[in-house]
């Protein structure tokens, strides 16, 4: 098994535990199904679009689950009989689950099935509290933010 060594790592950080762990278990689960096949692409700074190659799921056939840090993607099969007698059975026709972990503050803003391809969008929403902020030293005024001309006359 190839593993990754996250041990030093964990001696000199401090709250990274659930990324080391993640790493982990990706590495473990490696080798694991690769159906159906997707693709994870970044739209823009805080959008994101992972595609499913889902040909003969209806969207009745699909489950999706958005969970804390957790997106997992389930279709069910269908027992369709074929009016025929199959001589070869080439098209998966089976039951999947995928799981994706997402970051914080990552959630689903939309789902769509068109043309066999299940697409989800994802946005990361940092609240407020958690952004950036000018911290004070020693009681001094908090700095504001300043206007440019160009606000003042829109404004007016």
């Amino acid at each position: 098994m190839n593993r990754f060594d996250t041990t030093p790592y964990r001696r000199s950080t401090v709250g990274f535990d659930r990324l080391f762990d993640l790493m982990e278990r990706q590495a473990r689960n490696a080798g694991g199904d690769n159906y159906p096949p997707f693709n994870i692409e970044r739209r823009d700074e805080d959008e994101y679009r992972i595609t499913l190659a889902v040909a003969g799921f209806r969207a009745e056939d699909l489950d999706i689950t958005a969970q804390q840090n957790l997106l997992v993607i389930q279709g069910r099969k269908r027992d369709d009989q074929p009016e025929g007698e199959m001589l070869h059975v080439g098209i998966a026709n089976r039951g999947f689950e995928r799981r994706f972990d997402l970051a914080d503050y990552v959630r689903v803003e939309n789902a769509d099935l068109k043309d066999g391809m299940l697409i989800i969008d994802l946005v990361r929403e940092v609240p407020d509290a958690m952004k950036p902020k000018k911290i004070s030293i020693g009681g001094q005024k908090t700095l504001e933010i300043v206007k440019d001309q160009d606000d003042d006359t829109a404004a007016a």
